[in-house]
Parts: structure tokens; C-alpha cells; sequence
């Protein structure tokens, strides 16, 4: 990529943030026609940094976990702000990096006695320096830690917000007295920081400029030798290279459309042979608002698995009578999978329903950890498969408003099974029928212990008040043994679905059985939507804040506990900042946020709900793969780690005894219309059973035992009690364990 020597560069030093990319794209939209470039605290050497700091025209400090005292935690920020004068550039540091600045020049370092993750807080300031013509601030904070400045010290703070009894009068702006650096406590960037962001950014260029010119600093020309140190500028336009041999016309997707009033999504799914255990069968089921299509595959003896797991070099394409390992070589499995359905593309499917067949099935948390660049917590090779999708060729898609079933096939000339389809469509029993009972109950429930959990909150808490992460979802598995008769024509796991579905109607829900794993999910959490292409638009829709429906819990009932509540909007604000940041570093700058915590309705729950948007410009991405590229650069789910992200990952993983495995992944579809939806693998269950293959023998019908995993958790704030937390896990646990029989338990 050229760049334009007449166009500002500016140098974001990133310390392994989750909100960069938001800070990026304010300084784009602030300073005109200027380039950022992003480098990791520990990317370069000291000496590198001092060598390219004349090629740019200022240098962003970026916030980041941890401490600024801490060698690792700061990186080569910390020699930013003693270079020569020959090699000084203005700089403008944000949180860690207004820490650094000021413990670097005398500051001393204190704790905050209240912490403030994800609240706002009116800024006093003098409006001079970078708050000239600047009106009142209202700023999204993220700190634990603050610094305290004594006189003569050779920064002086510009800003301030003042806690009261909680914490005082708390720094929130400084600059150097002799020198180009300029810092704010508060995270500017944030999409609830009101007129103290893009105006304070501008002021910055502004004193950036000034101080150029009075010290007769230019940017020194661009050559090839800073570019390979510092990579292409954010966003970076990837556009792939077109793919081998494409066809000239894609395959048309067959469609016949029935009226089925009377129907129900189990009675579709009962017809098309769910109750067969020892078979493969994916549904994904809107059973409640606001969902409205569910999708019933209808699975051939050759439709093709793909099984992979963290670590591995290989995937493996099954069917029900072979197994094919494919060496991955020098691609990840994302880019495998995008290269298989690329080649799986079909078109005139009907544009009103969002499936019209594709892959579908489950990835697990540990896939998105190993995104990361964080080690898995355990070795390869054992236990659920990490990805599990099938490519499905037949499908039926419902839709619960209209009633409408669709009735549809990627395989040329199958006329016959389509035809035969609609007519067993059209006999379907009523759904009166369905079994009410459980199938078996459980013989044991083995709870996460209390006394551990409570132990593991208080230590999350710790490094909250540390500074090393805003929020952390932690979590446990609960253990579930039940002996259960195998049989080739009943399923029990089919029963059991049935039964979380009645207990806790969600609008994500799903059977999904693939051996060696079935997983039944009654998820009221969509993660990430994608549109077909072109014009393809990503959609997050986080929820932080719940409150079960009752008699007495009106909407404003509701509205008041969620969206007046501090800690529910706080918890909610982290994870919109975080997916504003994964959307960005895919799209660029095309990321909007549609509702900011707006209270919903849905079937037994109020939900604190925002919504996140992302469309990238024209020509910028492949359309057709963008969808799946924010999904594999966004998980695991931040709803389910915390922020910032890698952190709080490494954090959790010294406090869970276990890996998480398909709890807190997500499940859904890859529509080889381009589309997709995903949804975040809570309120579920899922068990592990190699036996339940098509090639394990089905005279077995003695009683043998199994267990199921249930994963439950919380958001872990400054805020949060623990007593409070573990209750908050217990009743998250019910509404599945109740397809147990095992409410006596808790």
C-alpha cells in the first residue's frame, strides 16, 4: 500500500487491548485524511521505536490491562517518553497511557478505593490545552488504578472528576510542561463518551501542529524499511485473490412452499427422523420470540461432517460409513471452511427465508481462545470436536408467524423427495401428542462448589481492582449422571430437548445431535447475524441484564432494575465497546451502534439488549466471506470472557477447573446464500458419546449411564457480591436442570 507523504501518519501503540480499534477509528474521523498504523507494546525493540518515530506525525498510547509499573504490561511505551529532543513526536495517551506518562515524570500510583469499569463521569476541566471550546465532558471510565501528582512534578493535570466520598478528586487529564505529551484518564473512544472525544482529539492535532512548527519538525519521507516493521495501515483493504476456477453459473436451490397451520416444529422434526439416536440431526429452533424460522435438516447417509480440534493438522470429512482426514497445510481451519463453502455456493433460493442450506452445528469456546493466541487449556485430541458443522442438502425451514413450512434442496433432480416431503408434510399428527414425560431422571448432580466458586469470585475481583481486567465472566460446570436405555428407533436426548424446550422457550434454541456430541440449547442470545451479499451487514446483539417476567415485573418495572440500574449498564457498555472494536478491525470504520441497552420483551424474561452494526465499504472485503471473518475474529463471545478480551481469558483460565468446550461457544448456520446467524451456547447442555455412532452395534439395550454437562456463570465486576453471584449461576442452572428432574436438588 502507497502511502501519501502529504497525508498525516500516526503511530497506535496498542498494549493488547479490546477497544483499539475504537480508538483508531476516532482518531480517523478526527484528524483528516490521516493514517493509523498499530503496533503491540512488545512488537519493537526500543531502539526500533526511536528509529521510526520520525516517519510520523504522533504517536497514540493506547489503554490496555495491567499496570503501568509492570515491565510487561507497558512495553516499549515506557521509552517513549525519555528519547532525545532530536527524536521527540507529539504523543496522546489514553488511560495506561496517561498512567505511564505521569509515573514516568514523578507520579505516584494509587488504587481507587471505588473502582470505575464502564461508568460515566462528568470532567472538570479549565478549557484550555486540549479542552479548548470544549463544552461539558461526560466520560466513559475504565480504570481501577489513578495517579496522584505532587508539585514541581513535570506533568500537570488539566482534568478531573470528582467521586466524592468514594474516591475524591481523581485525575483525569495531564500534559507534560515541556514536552509534546498530552493524556486523558477517561476512554474517549467509548460510544458513551459525549464532547469529550472527537473535539479533544482535534485539540490534540491542533498542539501537535503548533508544536511542529515551532520546532521545525517534519515527518520524514516514507520508505520500505518503516513498513516492515510497522505493516500496513488499519484498516488494512484485504482483498483476497479470486477463487480457483469458479464456476460461470452457480447451482439453483429447489423450493417448494407448504401452509401448515396446525403443525409444530417437533411434529416436522419427529417426520423427518429425530427420534432415531443413533442418527445424525441438526434442528435450530426459534421457540420463542422474538425468533421466527426454525430450520430442520434432513440429513443423507452422505452428508458430509467436519470435525476438527484445537491443535490439530488436519480436519476430518465424515459421512455415515467413511472417514477422509484432509492436512490443512499452511490454512487455519476458518480458511478451510470459507474455501469449502465458497465452492458450495448456490443462488435463487427464496430471499424471504434465511436458509436455503449450508452448514450448521457448533464451535467451541476453545476455538476462539486459540484465536487468541492464547494455549488451550488442555491438549488435542480427546473429547468434543471443536468445530463440528454438517453441510446440509435438504432442509425444511418453518416459519412460526406465518405458518409457512419450505421445503427445499441443493441436489439437482430431486423432484421425487421434495414432492414426497410436502404430502407427509401435509399429513403431520398434531403436536397434541408429544410426550410430557421425562425419560429418566437423573441418579446424580454434581454442583460446582460453593465455597470454591465464591473463593474464585473474590480472586477475579482482585485482579479487577489490579487493573488486569474490567470484567470476568466466570463459570462452572455442573455434572449430570442418568443410566438411560440406548435404542436404534427412540431417542431420550429427543425427549429431554423436548422438555427444556416446554421448561425454558427461547428464541435460539437447538438439537443438535453429531456424534460423538449432542447438544440441546435453550439460548435466549443471538451472538452475530450476517446478511446475504452483496452490501453484507454484521449484527451483534449482546445481553447484559436480566430480570425473570412475573405479575408484578411490568416493562417499567423491568426498565428501572436493568436499564436504571449502574452495574446491569455497565456490564452492557464493556461488552458493546469490546464488540465495536472486533467489528472494526474487519470492516474499518463502518460500525454504528443501533439501541444502547434497551430494555426487550421475551417470553419469560425483560433483557438489557444493545445492538451493533458493521458493513464494510464497498470493494474493501470479500463479501461473500465477511460475515465469517467477524465471526472468527470475534470469538469467544466477549459476553463470556470479559474485557479486555486476551486478558481476561488468561485470567479465567487459572480460575476454571475445566476446559468449557461447547459451553460458551456459539451455534448456527453458514447459508451457502452467503448469510448466517450464530448464537451464544448458554442455557444448554451437551454430552460426549462415541458409542452413538452408525457404526456401533444396535442390539445394545442394556442400561448404561451418561453425562451431560451444564455450564453456568456470571459477569464478575467491582460490583458484584458473591453470595449474590452464585445465586445468580444457580438460577441459570434451573431452567435446564429441570429436563432432569432434578429441581429437589438445588
Amino acid at each position: 500500500m502507497t502511502v501519501d507523504a502529504e497525508r498525516p501518519k500516526l503511530l497506535l501503540i496498542d498494549s493488547y487491548d479490546s477497544f483499539t480499534y475504537n480508538l483508531a477509528s476516532l482518531f480517523r474521523s478526527s484528524i483528516q485524511d490521516c493514517s493509523i498504523f498499530i503496533i503491540k507494546n512488545d512488537a519493537l525493540t526500543s531502539a526500533d521505536l526511536l528509529s521510526i518515530l520520525p516517519y510520523f506525525s504522533a504517536v497514540v498510547v493506547g489503554p490496555g490491562p495491567g499496570s503501568p509499573d509492570i515491565l510487561q504490561d507497558i512495553g516499549i511505551v515506557k521509552s517513549l517518553w525519555t528519547v532525545p529532543d532530536n527524536a521527540l513526536a507529539p504523543v496522546f495517551g489514553v488511560c495506561l497511557g496517561l498512567q505511564s506518562l505521569a509515573l514516568e515524570h514523578g507520579a505516584e500510583l494509587k488504587r481507587l478505593n471505588v473502582v470505575k469499569h464502564g461508568q460515566v463521569s462528568i470532567i472538570q476541566h479549565d478549557g484550555k490545552d486540549l479542552f479548548e471550546n470544549v463544552q461539558e465532558v461526560q466520560a466513559v471510565r475504565y480504570h481501577s488504578l489513578h495517579v496522584e501528582i505532587p508539585e514541581g512534578c513535570n506533568v500537570q493535570p488539566i482534568a478531573w472528576a470528582d467521586d466524592g466520598e468514594e474516591n475524591g478528586r481523581v485525575v483525569m487529564a495531564v500534559k507534560h510542561r515541556s514536552r509534546p505529551f498530552w493524556a486523558v484518564q477517561y476512554h474517549p473512544e467509548s460510544v458513551c463518551t459525549h464532547g469529550g472525544g472527537s473535539q479533544v482529539v482535534q485539540n490534540f492535532w491542533r498542539l501537535a501542529q503548533q508544536w511542529a512548527r515551532k520546532n521545525m519538525r517534519a515527518p520524514r519521507p516514507w520508505n520500505a524499511c518503516v513498513k516492515q516493521l510497522v505493516g500496513s495501515s488499519w484498516p488494512d483493504p484485504h482483498i483476497p485473490s479470486a477463487p480457483s476456477s469458479p464456476p460461470l453459473t452457480l447451482p439453483t436451490v429447489a423450493t417448494r412452499k407448504i401452509h401448515l397451520p396446525n403443525a409444530s416444529v417437533t411434529d416436522i422434526a419427529e417426520l423427518l427422523g429425530v427420534q432415531t439416536e443413533r442418527s445424525r440431526f441438526v434442528m435450530l429452533d426459534s421457540a420463542a420470540n422474538p425468533g421466527r424460522f426454525s430450520i430442520i435438516a434432513s440429513l443423507l447417509p452422505s452428508s458430509v461432517q467436519i470435525t476438527h480440534q484445537v491443535g490439530a493438522s488436519c480436519v476430518n470429512l465424515s459421512t455415515e460409513t467413511s472417514v477422509v482426514r484432509e492436512e490443512l497445510g499452511r490454512r487455519d481451519i476458518w480458511a478451510w471452511i470459507a474455501t469449502f463453502m465458497r465452492r458450495s455456493r448456490v443462488h435463487g433460493g427464496n430471499p424471504e427465508i434465511p436458509f436455503w442450506g449450508g452448514m450448521i452445528g457448533f464451535l467451541s469456546y476453545e476455538l476462539g481462545v486459540g484465536s487468541l493466541d492464547v494455549s488451550a487449556s488442555a491438549a488435542p485430541g480427546a473429547g468434543h470436536p471443536d468445530v463440528n458443522l454438517i453441510f446440509v442438502e435438504r432442509s425444511v425451514v418453518y416459519d412460526n408467524v406465518t405458518r409457512e413450512a419450505y421445503v427445499q434442496s441443493l441436489i439437482p433432480g430431486d423432484s421425487q423427495w421434495m414432492d414426497d416431503t410436502v404430502q407427509k408434510l401435509r399429513c403431520v399428527p398434531s403436536s397434541s401428542k408429544s410426550s410430557q414425560t421425562i425419560p429418566c431422571k437423573a441418579s446424580s448432580i454434581t454442583l460446582p462448589d460453593k465455597d470454591t466458586y465464591i473463593a474464585r469470585i473474590k480472586q477475579a475481583k482482585e485482579h479487577l481492582f489490579a487493573g488486569d481486567s474490567y470484567e470476568l465472566c466466570l463459570t462452572a460446570l455442573t455434572r449430570i449422571s442418568l443410566r438411560s436405555t440406548p435404542s436404534a428407533t427412540s431417542s431420550s436426548s429427543w425427549e429431554r430437548y423436548k422438555q427444556l424446550r416446554r421448561n425454558n422457550p427461547a428464541p435460539h434454541s437447538a438439537y443438535i445431535r453429531l456424534h460423538p456430541s449432542t447438544l440441546l440449547s435453550s439460548s435466549p442470545e443471538r451472538f452475530l447475524s450476517f446478511s446475504r451479499p452483496p452490501g453484507t451487514i454484521c449484527q451483534l446483539r449482546p445481553i447484559k441484564g436480566t430480570i425473570r417476567k412475573s405479575p408484578t415485573v411490568t416493562r417499567a418495572v423491568a426498565e428501572k432494575a436493568l436499564a436504571g440500574s449502574t452495574k446491569e449498564v455497565a456490564e452492557n457498555l464493556m461488552i458493546v465497546d469490546l464488540i465495536r472494536h472486533d467489528l472494526h478491525g474487519v470492516v474499518g470504520d463502518g460500525v454504528q451502534v443501533k439501541q444502547f441497552c434497551k430494555v426487550e420483551e421475551y417470553e419469560t424474561v425483560w433483557q438489557l439488549v444493545s445492538v451493533i452494526e458493521g458493513q464494510a465499504e464497498p470493494g474493501s472485503v470479500a463479501d461473500d466471506k465477511l460475515g465469517w471473518d467477524v465471526l472468527s475474529q470475534s470469538l469467544p463471545p466477549g459476553s463470556m470472557t470479559g474485557a479486555p478480551k486476551k486478558r481476561s481469558v488468561e485470567i479465567l483460565q487459572t480460575l476454571e477447573d475445566d476446559k468449557r468446550g461447547i459451553y460458551s461457544g456459539v451455534f448456527g448456520y453458514w447459508c451457502v446464500g452467503g448469510g448466517g446467524d450464530w448464537s451464544v451456547t448458554i442455557r444448554s447442555c451437551f454430552k460426549y458419546d462415541d458409542s452413538c455412532t452408525a457404526q456401533a452395534p444396535s442390539s445394545d439395550a442394556e442400561a448404561r449411564s451418561e453425562e451431560w454437562l451444564v455450564g453456568a456463570g456470571g459477569a464478575i465486576t467491582a460490583l458484584s457480591d458473591p453470595d449474590a453471584e452464585w445465586d445468580e449461576m444457580i438460577v441459570k442452572l434451573q431452567s435446564v436442570l429441570r429436563s432432569f428432574g432434578a429441581m429437589d436438588t438445588l
